[in-house]
């Protein structure tokens, strides 16, 4: 019986050898992309997942603590509760509206004679740091009378003092949101206005041979189906970046902001990491954070992927 259980294991390793030797092209080309993942994606979630069970400060060694720092992190840490509440009410209203506005710009500048220029103006928020146009939206924003907004509440008699838009806790989230959300369309609305740009015209000349005839119909007959990668992949990179931000809420809220109230997972991950030193800790929130990032990305796998795929 031992006997057998080896030999099939042998032919069966002797199979896969053979079988990568007469695919070695392949295996060769793919060899590059394979070492770069290992080495910044496998070998740092790995590295990140084992220090999320220690406690690491940099100073002493690494001390073994199971999954005692994620017990902390869910009954003992308040700002870890609120920062996650921060991060989910930013992520389901940037990531479906950035994503769904993207979209329609994308759509509507398509058929636009200057197209060029549209789609640079979209596109210039998406190549320039966040925090250089957070550091401009704070003169719109600014507290005192001075700032722009507060100028044009004044000067409509809507306001008869200025709003703390940057100090007040029940505004500040929702100001980075705001910024956010303005920033997020650009690097979503080049993709898809390249999957646009890709359709070829006479998928629509013969829808209109079927029965299409306004371009709500192509839109969803046609221009949809015919765009999946490019809907999968702008909806990966927007719950990637709407589940990460950092730099727009620390620029304009701070560290820490007013009673927490901009604070997100990635704003308490650094805190912990650079601030205090908790390495373990801020690799926990880093771990959770990996975790949420992952499932929201494969309920878009399965969203936008066909049977075929």
């Amino acid at each position: 019986m031992q006997n057998s259980v080896g030999k099939s294991k042998d032919n069966w390793l002797q199979g896969t050898l053979k079988y990568i030797y007469k695919k070695r092209a392949g295996y060769l080309f793919l060899l590059p992309f394979l070492i770069l993942f290992i080495l910044f994606i496998v070998i740092p979630v790995l590295s990140a997942v084992i220090t999320s069970m220690q406690y690491y400060n940099l100073l002493q060694p690494p001390k073994f603590l199971g999954l005692l720092n994620y017990q902390m992190l869910f009954t003992n840490d308040d700002v870890f509760i609120i920062a996650l509440k921060n991060t989910f009410l930013f992520a389901l209203i940037v990531g479906p509206i950035g994503y769904i506005m993207s979209f329609l710009f994308a759509w509507v500048i398509n058929n636009y004679k200057r197209k060029r220029f549209m789609s640079l103006s979209f596109y210039i928020p998406s190549i320039t740091s966040g925090v250089a146009m957070a550091s401009v939206w704070l003169y719109f924003f600014s507290n005192d009378k001075y700032g722009l907004l507060n100028q044009i509440l004044s000067s409509l008699k809507l306001a008869t003092k200025p709003a703390l838009w940057l100090s007040d806790p029940n505004l500040v989230l929702w100001v980075v949101i705001a910024i956010s959300l303005w920033m997020s369309m650009g690097n979503g609305f080049l993709v898809f206005l390249a999957g646009f740009q890709n359709i070829s015209p006479e998928w629509y000349e013969a829808g209109a041979i079927d029965g299409i005839n306004n371009r709500f119909q192509e839109l969803y007959y046609i221009t949809i189906p015919s765009m999946k990668p490019q809907l999968l992949f702008g909806a990966i990179t927007s719950i990637a970046a709407s589940f990460g931000v950092f730099d727009v809420s620390v620029t304009v809220a701070g560290l820490p902001s007013p009673k927490y109230a901009a604070h997100t997972m990635v704003t308490h991950m650094y805190d912990m990491a650079f601030n205090k030193f908790e390495m373990g800790y801020a690799c926990t929130i880093a771990v959770i954070l990996f975790i949420i990032t992952f499932s929201f990305s494969q309920m878009c796998m399965k969203l936008f992927s066909s049977d075929n795929d």
